[in-house]
């Protein structure tokens, strides 16, 4: 493991930690976090204790492990200490019924963090859209969202 290897899993062993004490129910639904690097993120729900009652998991489940992108990403590209986000809207498209655990992801492009950036420094906020993609265990896309959020300057 390299020292970079070992920092990327402190950055999540710590990220996963805040969750369970800023968000608890997305914590008790089993949420991790398992990847995180500027511009990117993943995270993990597992199907056990978070089924519905046709044996599949529970769509607020799903629209959980792909919204919560939307604030990982930005806490891990942009300075914690001058700025926040939000979560503004979301539209969750439901492509096919999860039985295992699932697994969601997001990237934003250098071009656009620059551009939040920019505008969060010279505005004291910027609207962003992420997307997200939800597979299940193997590897099929059982949900897609589309989220605008907001990178908001502290105390702005």
């Amino acid at each position: 493991m390299t020292v970079s290897d070992r920092g990327a899993n402190q950055l999540v062993d710590t990220m996963n930690g805040a969750i369970a004490t800023t968000i608890p129910i997305a914590h008790k639904m089993g949420l991790k976090v398992v990847e995180a690097r500027p511009g990117f993120a993943a995270t993990t729900v597992p199907a056990e204790g978070n089924g519905n009652h046709f044996g599949v998991i529970y769509a607020g489940v799903l629209f959980t492990v792909a919204e919560i992108l939307g604030g990982i990403i930005p806490l891990i590209t942009f300075d914690t200490t001058k700025y926040f986000p939000l979560v503004k809207n979301l539209d969750i498209q439901f492509v096919s019924m999860a039985k295992s655990d699932v697994r969601a992801q997001a990237s934003l492009d250098d071009e656009t963090i620059a551009r939040i950036e920019a505008e969060a420094a010279q505005r004291g906020k910027a609207d962003f859209t992420l997307e997200a993609v939800v597979t299940d265990a193997d590897g099929k896309t059982v949900a897609t969202t589309r989220g605008l959020y907001q990178l908001r300057a502290l105390g702005g």
